[in-house]
């Protein structure tokens, strides 16, 4: 395979390499946004908590505490919401990580590739600037010799 397609390969690879990173740091973000908020929901759900277990010791009637059970369980629900969502947040992580693991992958193949290629392309301007030199130094004894 010629350089140029190789060096072309390689640009097209880092390109969906650069892509698949960004794609994992957003993953990334949005599990510790959901996991932000399900911090969030639990801290208020126990802040909640101790407002009505202070308000049971100084007495509450059954209307008051129907309606801090009531919304005691929406925090619940939305706690199980979050839950969920930080689940799939974390899948889609995972997902993304293969992505660009595979990517990189990619990436290092066409590196070797290059780098072969490089030393060979190398090693031939080598075999031509010797025999270069070796028909000069021919060329020099022949005409001391006359």
């Amino acid at each position: 395979m010629p350089m140029k397609q190789l060096n072309t390969l390689y640009k097209y690879e880092q390109t969906n390499e650069n892509t698949a990173a960004k794609n994992l740091r957003e993953a990334e973000f949005e599990y510790q946004q959901n996991l932000q908020r399900l911090d969030s929901v639990s801290e208020y759900r126990l802040e909640y908590m101790k407002r009505l277990n202070q308000r049971s010791l100084e007495g509450i009637d059954s209307h008051t505490f129907s309606h801090f059970h009531a919304f005691i369980k929406k925090l619940d629900n939305a706690s199980e919401q979050v839950q969920i969502a930080l689940n799939q947040a974390q899948a889609m992580v995972k997902k993304r990580k293969q992505e660009w693991l595979a990517q990189r992958q990619k990436v290092q193949a066409v590196e070797l590739l290059r780098d072969k290629k490089l030393k060979a392309l190398a090693l031939i301007d080598n075999k031509r600037e010797q025999k270069m030199f070796d028909e000069i130094a021919t060329q020099q004894f022949v005409r001391r010799k006359r």
